[in-house]
Parts: structure tokens; C-alpha cells; sequence
């Protein structure tokens, strides 16, 4: 599957370097959306091709195709590449730790807030209750942001 990594993190460079830490926060939001784009994209003009079908979709099929075969399996792939990267997209811009809208914060902050705040996520109990809170919270946020994602995907398209 396609969309989460882990990378090699150095709270010492982040604390040293906060505002480059707050900018490399972003950086899997950033290509989690850039994959939703394209596969979006991709999805959009396999519609105006014809070459997909809308058709009742859920997480795993947001179109059909229109024929089987590698039609199919590029809906399926492209559905699952545009769903589960928007998924992470809106899930790690959350402002608290231990995802990236937490060390994205940065930006907005002086210096030595900053620090401060990196200091704070760093307790193992913070991060545990900031997913606490965004496992709750989640479901209400992505759902209006799926749904807009969706209008978008099909503006225009008419079910056959």
C-alpha cells in the first residue's frame, strides 16, 4: 500500500533548527496530498474517458471500469491510492503529537515557544493523548473533507 513512512529524526537538529523541523513536519502531509491529487486526477479522466464507471463506491472502489482486466485493477489501485492518502493527509495535519500538524505548530510560533512545545510532545504521555483525542475526533473531521474530496471527483460525471 501506498502512503505512510517512517524517517530518521534528530530531536537534537530539531531543537536546534525549529522552524527547518516545522517545515520537514509537512513533508509526508505535503506528498500524502500530492498522491491524492494524482490519483484524483487519474480517476477523473479514467471518468471522462469512459474507461471507469461511477458506481456505489466505498473506500476501497470509488469507480468501476467499464470493462475488466487492467481497467479494474487501475480502478481499484487508483481508488485505494486516492482514498488512503487522504485519509493520512487530514489524520497527520492534526495539531497534536506525535503527528506532523503537531511539529508543523512551529511555523506559527517564536523560537523559543517552539522549543518549548517540542519539549512537551516529547513525553511519551502527550503523544499518547493526542492520539487519544484524534482517534475521537477523526471520523467527524475526514468525513466533510471525504465528501468534498468526492464532489469534486464526480462534479459532473452522471451515473450510467
Amino acid at each position: 500500500m501506498f502512503g505512510w513512512a517512517s524517517t530518521p529524526f534528530d530531536p537534537a537538529w530539531a531543537r536546534q533548527h525549529p522552524r527547518r523541523a516545522a517545515w520537514m513536519s509537512l513533508a509526508g502531509p505535503a506528498a500524502n496530498f500530492a498522491l491524492a491529487l494524482a490519483a484524483g486526477a487519474l480517476l477523473r479522466a479514467g471518468l471522462e474517458a469512459g474507461v471507469f464507471v461511477p458506481e456505489p463506491f466505498d473506500f476501497t472502489h470509488l469507480v468501476g471500469a467499464a470493462e475488466g482486466g487492467v481497467a479494474a485493477a487501475a480502478a481499484t489501485i487508483l481508488s485505494i491510492t486516492f482514498t488512503l492518502n487522504l485519509v493520512l493527509f487530514v489524520f497527520n495535519l492534526f495539531p497534536l503529537p506525535p503527528l506532523d500538524g503537531a511539529g508543523a505548530l512551529g511555523l506559527f510560533l517564536p523560537e523559543g515557544a517552539t522549543r518549548r512545545l517540542q519539549e512537551w510532545f516529547a513525553s511519551p504521555g502527550v503523544a499518547l493523548g493526542g492520539l487519544l483525542v484524534v482517534w475521537f475526533v477523526f471520523p467527524r473531521v475526514f468525513a466533510p473533507v471525504h465528501l468534498a474530496a468526492l464532489r469534486f471527483l464526480y462534479a459532473g460525471v452522471t451515473p450510467s
